[in-house]
This record gives structure tokens, sequence and C-alpha cells, in this order.
């Protein structure tokens, strides 16, 4: 055969094997090799970021880092503490401390930064006399790989010893939901950059003195956040008077962590504000306390439909529909409302929204200068979720609030300190019935002396989903609500579209 005609056949050959492996993967599915995907699996986490806006900052917010992490197993990794650079810098900024010891919590001092030259305190282009963005003094970035990246946690705490905020992970869009500027005086927007090149974000506002689409001015729009550095901005200008705000900061280019910051007055101490969820027509805010007082619920309706809610209370005796806020609420605002039915009520609410929204309550408490304190929606703890500094004895005390808002619930509790590792514990089992509550006073391993410790809560095998809050208290007075994590040892990966395997199978 001729070599010519040979080439012929064996192209035919291709195309009529091709064409059959089309064919089948069209029998087996309608939409074709397109609509056929390869298996999801799971890889384990082996990289992790978190940036805190305090440490090195100066008096008020000054603060110590606090590490913790819970992996599959207790494979080599570490974790490298460093400093944001004031102004920014394409590369990272210097070692404040490192770990290697997973299970084990670490706290670290952060001597304050050097203070801002009189170029790094003037304001970004674009700035005005209502919202002016400058650099920030102070932060840190906490990079961890291997085993400390498996379920990481990084906590800032206060001068006194006692968590003031979770740090954050590094994305694209954030939310805060909470008082205005007539409760909190002073409200101020923190942006970090953990990347080596700038990002460029933006800041909408929706608050209870305007109706309507977000507010966004020049100085909200096209903010740059430097590499491996933080900018700050202060609202209280741009919303005065208003009683409730919500902030969506969002990135075009890059990702960034915010973090809001709020006081009655400047220089006193305040709250930072945590990260509310995302707008969904479905939430759940953990974590209330017990005790008597008022409830104040934060609503914000990003869309331009109206809102109607349903508000069912899980507490430790069951579940029941709460009378009040029910609605409609405009498109485009962003309202408070007291709900008396609610008040001294403990567990956790459950929203359901008409369309999407986002929520927080607010609870009478939180550090001198802090208008009350928030508890924001979270998710479901799916792997686990930990929690890396806890008080005890004299620091002060730490409250876990365990909501099964569906079916019924088991978690296992694990405590750890610095020298005694949560790796290998068995830990304390906790049931909790379906639509139901439990709040759990938590303590160090027994034996240990310390006044700090860490928290790992893990669903058990056929639980229904929970949803869990930390309350820290100082005495009876309740000082912050914060939700628990998820932190995850492993990732789901996605089905691989289009796949060879996939058709073939």
């Amino acid at each position: 055969m001729r070599p010519r005609y040979r080439r012929v056949i064996f192209a035919a050959v291709v195309l009529v094997t091709l064409g059959g492996i089309y064919a089948g993967a069209g029998a087996i599915h309608p939409a074709a090799a397109a609509g056929k995907s390869d298996r999801p699996g799971r890889v384990a986490v082996s990289t992790a970021t978190r940036l805190c806006p305090a440490p090195g900052s100066a008096t008020p917010t000054a603060a110590s880092v606090a590490v913790a992490a819970m992996p599959a197993s207790s494979k080599a990794g570490h974790a490298v503490i460093t400093r944001l650079v004031a102004g920014g810098s394409p590369a990272v900024g210097p070692v404040v401390a490192t770990s290697g010891q997973p299970g084990l919590l670490q706290v670290s001092a952060v001597k304050t930064a050097p203070r801002l030259t009189k170029s790094e305190q003037a304001g970004q282009p674009g700035s005005s006399a209502d919202v002016t963005t400058q650099d920030g003094q102070g932060g840190i970035a906490v990079s961890a790989v291997g085993a400390m990246a498996q379920g990481l946690e990084v906590e800032q705490t206060g001068s006194g010893g006692l968590v003031t905020a979770q740090c954050g992970a590094p994305g694209t869009s954030f939310w805060f939901v909470g008082p205005g500027q007539a409760t909190a005086g002073t409200i101020e927007l923190y942006l970090m950059n953990p990347g080596s090149q700038p990002a460029d974000a933006a800041v909408s506002v929706l608050t209870d003195i305007t109706k309507g689409p977000p507010l966004l001015g020049d100085a909200d729009n096209g903010i740059t956040v430097p590499p491996h550095g933080m900018v700050v901005q202060s609202l209280g200008r741009l919303v005065q008077s208003s009683k409730v705000i919500a902030l969506n900061v969002t990135t075009s280019v890059g990702q960034v962590v915010a973090a809001v910051r709020e006081s009655k007055s400047a220089g006193r101490d305040g709250a930072w504000l945590p990260s509310a969820g995302a707008p969904a027509r479905h939430l759940v805010i953990p974590g209330l306390p017990s005790g008597t007082g008022s409830r104040d619920l934060y609503i914000a309706v990003p869309g331009s439909a109206s809102a109607q809610l349903k508000i069912t209370a899980v507490t430790a005796k069951g579940s029941y529909q709460a009378t009040g806020a029910t609605g409609p609420y405009l498109g485009g605002s962003a309202v408070v409302i007291p709900v008396s039915s609610l008040d001294g009520v403990s567990g956790a609410i459950e929203i359901t929204a008409s369309v999407p929204v986002t929520a927080t309550m607010e609870v009478a408490g939180g550090p001198a200068g802090a208008p009350g304190v928030v508890a924001v929606s979270g998710v479901p703890i799916g792997e686990q979720g930990v929690l890396a500094d806890n008080p005890a004895r004299s620091a002060g005390s730490t409250e876990l609030v365990l909501s099964a808002p569906q079916k019924a619930a088991s978690v296992r509790i694990i405590t750890a300190t610095s020298s005694v590792s949560a790796l290998g514990e068995q830990g304390t089992v906790v049931q909790i019935k379906a639509r139901s509550s439990v709040i759990l006073p938590e303590s160090p391993p027994k034996g240990a002396k310390t006044d700090a410790f860490m928290l790992v809560v893990t669903p058990l095998s056929g639980s229904g989903p929970v949803y869990a809050g930390r309350i820290i208290l100082s005495g009876r007075k309740v000082l912050s609500i914060l939700p628990v994590p998820a932190s995850p040892t492993s990732i789901s990966l996605p089905a691989v579209q289009e796949s060879l395997s996939a058709i073939l199978r």
C-alpha cells in the first residue's frame, strides 16, 4: 500500500474513533461531552493566610496575635508572622515570630510599629474632607504551610489579653452591618493586602438615611491598597447621623482583608465589628447570650426588591417564631429593629427572607467605648471549627453556644493550651436536640494552669448542621460574640468537565 493511502486510511480511522467516543458521550448525556464531569475529590490544605489590623498599631488598638492549627495528622508545617509595611512593599515585611507546633496555642506579642511619616499620613488621591484614605500603622500577616495551614485560626487580642477579633482570610467581597455614626461615633475601615502587587478596592454604603442605590463616592472608588500594606479610611463624616450602616468592600484587582472598628469617641478602645455573611435568603445568627437585655436586629437589603422576613428563635427549650420585624423592608435600605420578643433570648436566630439580605444582632455590653456587642450570621461547621484564644480564670470566661436549627446534632469538643496538645485527644461529646440550642461554659484541660486555651469543635458522623458562637465575658458582662468558623484540613475539588475519562465512563 502506498504511503499516501496509508495516511488517508489512518486519518479516517482516527475520525471514526473520535466520532464514536463523542457519540457515546451524547448517548450517556443529552448535553454530550460538555455536561459530563470527572468524579470530584478532596485535597489536603497546604497553604493558608490570615491578616490582622491591630497587632503593632498604637494605643488603643494595640494587640498581640494568637495562632492555633488542628491538622488531620501531625505532619510537619510552620506558620510565619510578618509585619505589614507602611506604604507597602513588593517583599513581605520583617518576621515577628514563627510557629511549627500544630495542636498548640501560641500567643505572640507584637511591638508597636514605627510612627507614620508625614507623607504616609497624607491622604491618597481622591480623598475628601468626608473620607480620607491613608496608610495604616501596624498590622500583621500570618502565612502557614503544611500541617500549620490545616485547621488554621488566627485571632488578635487586646492589651488585657482578651480576644478582640478573628483575623480574616483574603477575599474579594466583605460585608459589615452594625451601629451607625449616631451611636458609634467613630467608624474606621481597615484594608490589608497580602499580595506582592497593589490591590484595587471599592466601598459601597447603605444607611437608614439613604434610600436606593448604595452610596459610593469618589473617595470610596478605586482605593489602592499597597502590596503587603494596609490603608485606613475614617467614615464617620460620610455617614453622619446614621443609626445603622451596611458596608460592602469589593475588589476589582487582587484580594484584601477588610476590618471595621467602631468607637463612641476617638481615642477610646471601642470594638471590632465582625464580618457579616454575604446577602442570602437564609441566615443563622448563633451565639446569643443568656440573661436579660434587649435585642436589636440590623438588616440590610442590598437589592431593589423589598424584603419580607420570618424570624425563628432556636433556644434551649426548642424553636418558636418570633413576633415583629417581619417587614416589608425596602430594597436599597438598612434599618435597625428592636425585637422585644427576643429580649433575653439565648441560642440562635434563624432568618428566612423573600430576597437576599444580610443581618446582625446587637446585645448590650462590649469593652469601653463600644456601642454594644454585635453577633453576626455564620456558616454551619463543616469538618471542624477552631477557636484560638479563649480566656479562663482571672482573664475572663468563655461560653460556647451550639445550635441545631434542623436535625439533631452531636459534636466533639477538645481543648488545648500552649503546652497541652489537642492532637490525639478524645475530648467530650455533646448532643444537641433538633431545633434547639445548648450553652456550655468552657475551660482549659483538667490540671492545666493557664488563663488561655484553644477550642476545637468537630461535628460527628450523621450529625445535622451545627451553628456555633463563642461568648467572651468579664464577670457577667459580655465583651464579644464571635462565630465558630469552618476550619478545614482538606477542601473539595470540583468535578473536571470534558475529561476523556469522564466521557469513557
